[in-house]
């Protein structure tokens, strides 16, 4: 299993990266969690012969803006989309004319499909939980080839986190602040407090993403952070884009 960080930033591009998505390649599926704008590099690295799933974890525009760059993919085993229960219309609303190119209208077959919390076979299994943020946003636990990764962004320090990466071979979660940093009322994450979840969690590794852009504005800022958190959590990766892991 191979997991390839497409894009790192929170809320817009800039000379870091750009916005988030991951790519999750398995033997038999090729997974994207979240499309933002990196998810537009995805064609370089798939076959685009396998099923592609595509889970997205709320509808702030930098998790979904990416979605307008699908009509040039040719996905041979088409895509299936997930989004939380109720929030279909949006998405539909905002893939489509006269901003891009409809769903409906994509070369390749596309199903959109919502989820409530709880666990679904998919056919992989795949459990999702409501996290902490300021608008409806589900953090994700896929269980596939025999592995287990937690995804968690947009939040703040809460309990479902630490369920959904509890004993994950990969915890992904954000790195939205600084360290020391903390808004209560814009939930997001320090390396902390992601480092907190991950002991909490007992997950064997961990990796931060979605650095916000205005507040991480250079890499040296990420490379600090992950030198000074892996004294705390060993083996912890500060996400930069096109990074591959193994797992």
């Amino acid at each position: 299993m191979k997991v390839t960080f497409l894009g790192t930033n929170g809320w817009y591009d800039s000379p870091t990266g750009n916005t988030v998505s991951v790519l999750v390649e398995t033997e038999d599926y090729d997974i994207i969690l979240d499309a933002g704008n990196g998810i537009a590099k995805a064609d370089r690295i798939i076959t685009q012969e396998k099923p592609v799933y595509l889970f997205l974890s709320h509808m702030h525009i930098d998790h979904i803006a990416g979605l307008h760059t699908l009509c040039k993919f040719r996905l041979k085993e088409g895509l299936s989309v997930f989004t939380q229960a109720g929030t279909r219309d949006a998405l539909e609303r905002f893939v489509n004319e006269p901003y891009t190119v409809p769903f409906s209208s994509l070369l390749f077959p596309c199903e959109l499909r919502e989820l409530s919390p709880g666990t679904h076979d998919l056919p992989f299994r795949v459990t999702c939980l409501p996290l902490v943020h300021p608008v409806p946003c589900f953090g994700y636990r896929l269980e596939v080839d025999g592995r287990i990764i937690a995804y968690c962004t947009d939040t703040g320090i809460c309990d479902n986190a630490v369920t959904l990466g509890r004993d994950a071979d990969l915890l992904i979660t954000e790195c939205g602040l600084k360290p020391g940093v903390r808004y209560p009322d814009w939930p997001h994450l320090n390396p902390e407090d992601a480092t907190e979840i991950a002991r909490r969690a007992k997950a064997k590794r961990l990796a931060l993403t979605h650095f916000g852009a205005e507040i991480y504005r250079t890499l040296a800022e990420r490379r600090a952070v992950e030198e000074e958190y892996r004294k705390i959590f060993p083996g912890l990766v500060a996400a930069t884009d096109d990074l591959s892991m193994e797992l």
